[in-house]
């Protein structure tokens, strides 16, 4: 073998191997699901990763991105509860639970599910990342509506001309929240968004994974804050044709 060759093969081992510690690492940090969240996951299908809990095929779907290293599983319990009401929830399952890596993952559940009403959302990265898709999809009459779970839009998800309904969720004990950044992007929204705040609620309480770093304690119980965002969507939902 030749000596350029050895090279090429070390160089290949080594960033194979980085890309394992780097994989372990992720895998370390990532949020997991609490028992009550997989147990209200047993409620739903798998497809292709993501969580379907069905509803009624003529109400408004909702597709859900989530939070940055948090597993879908982890937001089972206020979908299980949306999905009771009617409306069928998809928790995509993002690449690395990043859904900075899977922006239009939305597609394959839309066309899968062969969905002609729907709305999309999600928490914190999740949020950013859904408004993107949702600003590139504004023209379509099958896009209804954008959420956000403790997020907000950004510049490339602008949604200022959307005629869509739109609903924006926080808590007021939010430590993980970039509230300078919530504040300003309000100019990215349009003049009929919906704004609630849960007193006591926290960042990690918009799913069931524990405590998250930089956020602070929650004043209500995680059972307390599914119970309001199931409310608020579900509400939110029922205005939508």
């Amino acid at each position: 073998m030749k000596k350029w060759q050895k090279r090429v093969l070390w160089l290949i081992g080594v960033i194979a191997a980085l890309i394992l510690v780097a994989l372990f690492y992720i895998k370390t940090i990532t949020y997991t699901p609490t028992t009550a969240a997989i147990e209200s996951a047993e409620k739903a299908t798998v497809e292709n990763g993501t969580l379907a809990f069905k509803g009624d095929q003529e109400k408004p779907a909702l597709i859900f991105y989530q939070g940055a290293l948090v597993e879908n599983t982890s937001y089972s319990i206020w979908a299980k509860k949306v999905a009771e009401a009617g409306f069928s929830v998809y928790l995509v399952k993002e690449p690395l639970n990043l859904a900075v890596l899977g922006q239009n993952k939305a597609e394959t559940i839309i066309q899968s599910n062969h969905l002609t009403s729907y709305v999309i959302g999600g928490h914190s990265l999740g949020g950013v990342m859904a408004s993107r898709f949702a600003a590139e999809q504004m023209k379509d009459n099958e896009l209804k509506g954008v959420f956000f779970l403790a997020s907000y839009p950004d510049e490339k998800g602008s949604l200022k001309s959307f005629q869509g309904q739109v609903l924006s969720l926080t808590g007021s004990k939010d430590g993980v929240l970039n509230w300078d950044a919530y504040n300003k992007a309000k100019k990215y929204l349009p003049e009929q968004t919906m704004y609630h705040e849960i007193s006591g609620g926290n960042h990690a309480g918009f799913g069931s994974y524990g405590e998250q770093k930089g956020d602070k304690s929650a004043q209500v119980s995680n059972d307390e804050q599914q119970e309001w965002i199931a409310y608020q969507l579900i509400e939110w939902l029922k205005t939508i044709n």
